[in-house]
């Protein structure tokens, strides 16, 4: 695992002109995604929270990256005015909402397919006129308690990663899939690819975060298909942020991210996932941050804006622990090689939320 993780940060000093910022280049694909211009419509996903996949004359394609994202929709004079919008990865139960100037816009639900996680609608938007379009669940935005999985590290297991799916599937009560990092072993288009083509087993969408194995390609290619690194989302009154430590480091940028998400989160239950653990709790493996300063200053801010979980992966097994003072959990259970003799073996968790009452319970599930 060390030599990978050299060999990844390697390549990435080579691919940022051995910048001493190898995440910089990330972070600011982070800004650019969800922008698109069309037919003479400008569209731009708010906080960049789904991916432009594909734009044709009067269709629009998204990956969603959150439960709930919205869409600005500025069409100039003349242009396309009917559009088809479907959106992958999204939640079974999302619906299309569409407003201009807060006047709502009629909205055809088209029939649906065999997965769950597509849904397709037609919407006319108005040339020259400003629409805000709304992808979301009923009542998303309302706090009450839900349930998630939290999964980690696939890896080489990408060929067998269903029987995961099916086990998460087997639990109507999992909202969706939370996912700290390592989708694939060494990033390429064709694991990405194919880790997408795995999805169609599940029954709920899969947000994630990048790990260091997406950045073993010369040519990572994360960005174009599962989005941002860095991100924000909140669902039934909970805040849930992503950051990018695929190098073992955070960006500035990334960081005066955080540093907004953490404030907007202060007052409300916050959970944070990343990929490589910003202390590791056996402290032997090297499988934490490369700076032990940049980590306690990371945990310092985490835990004086009351942060209530935090979800890691990277590391092959599963861990309960404390990073100052907050409820941890290691969860590299996802397929990849696995630590020897812990016998934990292939998982993931179920985690129980409530706004009002923070963390409920997180569970281990063991698929082997």
């Amino acid at each position: 695992m060390r030599s990978i993780r050299r060999g990844a940060a390697v390549l990435a000093l080579l691919a940022a002109g051995c910048s001493q910022r190898p995440a910089e280049e990330r972070a600011l694909k982070d800004l650019r995604v969800g922008q698109v211009d069309a037919n003479g419509v400008a569209f731009t996903v708010e906080d960049g929270l789904a991916v432009v996949r594909k734009v044709e004359p009067g269709t629009l394609t998204l990956w969603g990256s959150a439960p709930a994202f919205h869409v600005r929709a500025v069409s100039s004079a003349g242009a396309t005015e009917e559009w088809t919008v479907v959106v992958r990865n999204a939640m079974p139960d999302a619906e299309l909402s569409a407003s201009v100037g807060g006047e709502p816009l009629l909205v055809e639900a088209l029939p649906e397919g065999p997965l769950p996680t597509v849904k397709t609608w037609k919407v006319r938007v108005p040339a020259g006129a400003e629409a805000r379009l709304t992808v979301a669940p009923p009542l998303w935005d309302q706090p009450m308690p839900f349930r998630f999985a939290a999964l980690a590290d696939v890896q080489e297991a990408l060929p067998r990663v269903g029987d995961i799916y099916r086990r998460i599937n087997a639990d109507p009560t999992l909202r969706f899939i939370y996912f700290s990092g390592d989708l694939t072993q060494r990033g390429t288009v064709e694991q990405l690819e194919e880790f997408q083509s795995r999805l169609l087993e599940s029954r709920i969408p899969l947000f994630a975060t990048l790990g260091n194995h997406e950045l073993i390609t010369p040519d990572p290619r994360y960005h174009e298909y599962f989005g941002r690194g860095n991100l924000h989302f909140t669902f039934h009154g909970v805040h849930f942020t992503m950051i990018d430590s695929g190098n073992g480091s955070l960006d500035p940028r990334a960081e005066e991210m955080l540093d907004g998400w953490l404030a907007a989160g202060r007052d409300a239950v916050h959970i944070l996932g990343t990929h490589i653990p910003i202390v590791d709790p056996i402290g032997v493996r090297n499988g934490a941050f490369a700076s032990r300063n940049e980590a306690a200053a990371l945990l310092a801010k985490l835990a004086n804006a009351k942060l209530d979980l935090t979800l890691y992966g990277h590391v092959h097994s599963y861990y309960s622990f404390s990073n100052a003072g907050i409820p941890s959990f290691i969860s590299g259970g996802g397929g990849a090689i696995p630590e020897q003799f812990d016998g934990v073996g292939r998982h993931f968790l179920a985690v129980e939320v409530d706004p009002a009452q923070g963390v409920r319970t997180v569970s281990l599930v063991r698929v082997d």
